[in-house]
């Protein structure tokens, strides 16, 4: 599989945008400027790691891959950024342990180079235990501006069994952990951060609701650095709900009804017949500077 990555690498390298693969590591440049490495096989789940905002600050938490000083050390299955779910026929693709869920890529990559981007495309399997559940194609297209990074996400999953169900529960899916100085709350004096939604609502009351997109920001290194990520007008039961804690997490979550609404158990199941799709799209911006909440609205996908 390395081979097959390597030579896949080298077909798209260019001069001021890269990515380059080393063992499982697949490593993203933009404009000659590290953004992201993509760990494909060396956790439960593909994570990207560090993640880079403009100016190359990490704005994502080091714990438990680079753990650095100020971290929490809770919940080591929040890798930084990834995707996957907790509940998906029965098996736990969130936590790690009994019942756990693997995503394993399957050796294909694809690499393509825009304008001040790099569109990298990767085949998945999701694995109860020996057996497949999903195929995904999953597509992150990385770009750059004045003083903002942008991580576009495309995930098409498709039911190699017979039936997959996506349970109904608060963890998952599309999830951030953040650095120390983002925030709400936590040991010390780093966690001053603010978080906000769509809708104007802040702190810890973010949790649970629907919205169209969800900011965490703070101070670091005396500059404010913000993340927010966006959910696509097209995904399923938009304006998503979100999984989204003051300690430092947060994440957009179309499945978890039960825990968000007070629901019975089970009213956010999603099932998939075979070879039937779903289709989830988000945006992230990684961004420097104060930004109000209609500057960040605005970054907010257009179709």
């Amino acid at each position: 599989m390395n081979a097959t990555l390597l030579f896949l690498a080298a077909l798209a390298a260019s001069p001021q945008d890269a990515a380059a693969v080393q063992g499982q590591h697949l490593a993203v440049e933009v404009r000659g400027e590290p953004f992201t490495t993509i760990h494909l096989d060396d956790a439960q789940v593909p994570y990207l790691y560090p993640v880079l905002g403009p100016g190359g600050m990490p704005l994502t938490r080091g714990y438990p891959m680079d753990p650095r000083p100020g971290e929490a050390s809770d919940h080591p299955h929040h890798r930084s950024m990834w995707f996957t779910h907790g509940a998906v026929n029965g098996w736990d693709f969130w936590h790690e342990g009994q019942r756990a869920g693997r995503i394993r890529s399957t050796g294909a990559v694809v690499i393509a180079h825009e304008a001040d981007a790099v569109r990298v495309t990767l085949n998945l399997e999701w694995l109860a235990g020996p057996d497949r559940l999903l195929a995904e194609v999953r597509t992150y297209r990385f770009s750059v501006a004045e003083n903002e990074r942008r991580i576009d996400v495309r995930s098409e999953l498709r039911a190699v069994a017979d039936k997959v169900v996506f349970g109904d529960t608060k963890e998952g899916s599309f999830a951030i952990r953040v650095r120390p100085e983002l925030r709400l709350k936590g040991d010390g004096e780093r966690a001053a951060g603010t978080m906000i939604n769509a809708e104007g609502v802040r702190g810890k009351k973010v949790w649970g609701k629907r919205s169209a997109w969800v900011s965490y920001a703070g101070t670091c290194a005396g500059k404010t650095y913000g993340i927010t990520v966006f959910d696509h007008p097209e995904n399923p039961r938009h304006p998503t709900w979100w999984h989204a804690r003051s300690y430092g997490l947060f994440a957009a979550n179309p499945f978890g009804v039960h825990d968000f609404e007070k629901k019975p158990a089970g009213s956010g199941d999603l099932s998939l017949a075979r070879d039937e799709k779903l289709v989830l799209r988000y945006r992230v911006l990684l961004h420097a500077g104060k930004r109000t909440g209609d500057e960040i609205g605005a970054a907010a996908f257009s179709e």
